[in-house]
């Protein structure tokens, strides 16, 4: 993969290489247009698929921006659509000529129309709400078109405010004995606090971030996968992979003009060295002894920027305590993991017997360093301290994990089989490769469930397949995962242009198919769960199926490879009496009957506001939700305890001790690890009345 980017690097520098462009020169349209032609040589010889950039795709294009600025309609009227329909078919030569005709028009009529709906609002919260009145609001977007003229834009922003205060007011007066006209005071106090931070923020984006919105409209009709990183969200991408980044151990956000702690990462410097706490407002940021800036007022990230810096260097960082008190606190920042990102064990025990449960958000590795941590490293070496705490069987949950690095779910595949072919990968011009595991050592041999849901993706999928194909472990979740078969390269947009200061961020671009063992593609159709767990949104979300423009299903040949046959009679046992059993599970069939009722609630046109329509639509949804309370109250009856080997360091640590205590909490509610340990009691039941049978057969 490497190297057929180098490749395309050394073209590409004969032809563009002349531009030297220096950032005091390059004003804000000759950037774009330098960045729309890199972006558009790159994804057109990157990407898997070929197309043609034509009308058809010129005016995916029109609908795709439209509807990223606006989809609420709440802006734009008809007859702006209808100014800006003059682009609809020119778009794809507009790109191919690097002109901005289209995103020129279209990001200054969106400037203008945000500015009205600022009046608009402003008018509103003036005026009176009544309650009373007979009128509804239709919510559902796809369905309502762009408002005729500014009056109607008017009533919809109406609409959409006095629906907001309406649900606090009808909440808060069912239950509260206080003076209705206050509450709705209240409630009208806190909407319009909600919708001025809306549009704080709409004006804290500038022309970049709606380029680069611009640019994915482009890119994201090659595949939904195919991305543009601006550079502040490459760096956010490259934190959420590798799970790490060098700075204070703080989580910040921002309301009226100031930046405000909301958490203390655990392990962090500010944690470490008890600094700040949740609620101070950071006021002035300064570098080492330099003075220090203000940052009221500024735009979040750019104070992030301020406040993040090389491990080992000294923040300044002016603070006001919860308790009005100013003060200058120095951090040395430092590099801060977070650990919600990586994996993490406990031991399950049920009938005596104790479970291993590995818990992987995602498959992150440090793609500047792969010898720093990864999650195939990590989940070894948390195998490795389960089965010194005596565990017969292992569930690995990969539920809500979107995937991550290739190398690594390959080499953690093979912490469970011996040699063999792991996932087989086609890349542009059909070339075909098969990955193989090829350390014979196998971590876990013994019996083992993955836990997937729909929004399993990726590299989750690539494991789970192989899995199955092997007959080495039960899947068990939702119907299927998300289905996305697609491998993704990122690519440094600034090897492309020399001599300029500016960074033109990356572009994350879909170069590979890849296929199951054996020879099926994931694409769309995802891993099926050999025992079903509903979901109550399983009728909403359709995984891969949902996105805009997502690549065919198809398969090819399949690999060599030797099925496990440990299990296989076992695999088959457990699988039939579980689906026997959850056919009669009451909250299985609650689920089922829920997910039903929350299909239906997509089809609802309007809502009342009139309160008193209102309040009964309230009490029905009530009444019905009641339903199926015990799903929320389902609590199984494991016992999760802490390996041996962390048990008296997380004990030691307050926050660590009530975070892996609320877990644990979380995991006790959790079906899908109820049926896990269920299959692997199962298979434990097994082979120990096999063991009994062929004792005693010997005995004879």
């Amino acid at each position: 993969m490497k190297l057929r980017f180098s490749i395309i690097i050394t073209i590409l520098s004969l032809t563009i290489f002349g531009f030297t462009y220096k950032k005091d020169k390059l004003v804000d349209p000759e950037k774009e247009k330098v960045l729309l032609e890199i972006v558009k040589y790159v994804v057109e010889r990157g990407h898997y698929n070929s197309i043609e950039l034509d009308d058809d795709f010129s005016v995916k294009i029109f609908d795709d921006f439209i509807s990223k600025l606006d989809p609420q309609k709440r802006f734009f009227t008809v007859n702006d659509i209808r100014q800006l329909n003059r682009h609809k078919y020119k778009i794809d030569n507009q790109i191919k000529n690097y002109q901005l005709e289209f995103f020129e028009e279209t990001y200054k009529t969106y400037n203008l129309r945000l500015n009205d709906a600022k009046v608009y609002v402003d008018k509103v919260f003036g005026a009176d709400f009544d309650f009373s009145e007979n009128e509804f609001i239709d919510l559902n977007n796809d369905s309502i078109p762009f408002s005729l003229g500014k009056n109607q834009l008017f009533e919809r922003w109406r609409k959409q405010i006095k629906y907001s205060v309406l649900d606090i007011v009808a909440q808060r007066f069912s239950s509260d004995s206080s003076d209705f006209d206050e509450i709705k005071t209240n409630a009208i106090s806190t909407v319009k606090k909600n919708t001025d931070d809306f549009f704080d923020y709409a004006n804290e984006l500038d022309r970049d971030d709606w380029f680069s919105v611009f640019v994915n409209s482009f890119v994201s009709q090659f595949d939904p996968h195919t991305f543009y990183f601006k550079p502040d969200d490459k760096e956010k991408f490259d934190v959420s992979i590798s799970g790490k980044f060098d700075g204070i151990g703080a989580r910040l956000s921002k309301a009226d003009g100031n930046v405000k702690i909301v958490d203390i990462i655990i392990g962090g410097p500010v944690w470490r060295d008890k600094l700040l706490d949740v609620g101070d407002v950071i006021l002035a940021v300064g570098q080492g002894n330099d003075d220090l800036v203000s940052i009221y007022g500024m735009k979040l990230d750019d104070s992030i920027k301020l406040i993040k810096g090389p491990a080992g260097t000294v923040v300044t960082l002016r603070v006001k305590k919860i308790d009005g008190q100013i003060k200058d606190v120095k951090v040395k920042r430092d590099e801060v993991e977070l650990e919600e990102t990586f994996a993490k064990s406990t031991v399950i025990s049920k009938n005596d017997n104790n479970y291993g449960y590995i818990s992987l958000p995602k498959f992150y590795a440090d793609f500047d360093n792969y010898k720093n941590r990864n999650s195939a490293n990590d989940v070894k070496n948390e195998i490795i301290k389960l089965k010194n705490n005596g565990i017969q069987g292992l569930i690995l949950d990969l539920r809500n994990n979107g995937g991550g690095s290739l190398q690594t779910v390959v080499e953690m595949t093979g912490l469970f089989i011996e040699r063999g072919p792991v996932v087989q990968v086609k890349s542009i011009g059909n070339r075909k490769k098969v990955l193989y595991d090829r350390d014979p050592q196998v971590y876990w041999d013994g019996p083992l469930v993955l836990l997937i849901n729909e929004m399993s993706a990726s590299a989750s999928e690539i494991i789970s397949a192989a899995l199955q194909d092997y007959n080495r472990a039960i899947i068990i979740g939702s119907e299927k995962s998300f289905g996305k078969g697609t491998v993704q390269n990122i690519i440094d947009l600034n090897r492309f242009i020399s001599n300029t200061d500016y960074d033109m961020g990356a572009l994350k671009v879909t170069t590979d198919i890849f296929y199951r063992i054996n020879g099926e593609s994931v694409q769309l159709e995802g891993v099926q769960s050999d025992i079903i767990i509903p979901d109550s949104y399983m009728h909403i979300f359709n995984g891969e199926r949902d996105e805009k423009n997502p690549i065919k299903w198809d398969k090819i040949g399949p690999a060599t490879y030797t099925k496990w046959n440990k299990y296989t009679n076992k695999f088959n046992y457990v699988k039939n009496q579980i689906n026997k059993k959850l056919n009669q599970n009451e909250i299985i069939n609650n689920i089922y009957d829920r997910a039903e009722w929350i299909k239906k609630q997509q089809n609802l046109k309007s809502i009342p506001l009139n309160i008193v329509k209102y309040r009964q639509y309230q009490k029905t949804q009530k009444q019905k939700a009641s339903q199926f309370d015990n799903i929320s109250q389902y609590k199984n009856e494991l016992s999760f305890k802490m390996l041996e080997t962390e048990k008296s360091f997380i004990s030691a640590n307050k926050e660590l001790f009530e975070a892996r205590t609320k877990w644990h909490q979380i995991l006790s509610k959790d079906i899908f690890i109820d049926q896990a340990v269920n299959a692997l009691d199962l298979i434990d039941s097994s082979i120990k009345t096999n063991y009994i049978l062929a004792s005693n057969n010997k005995s004879k």
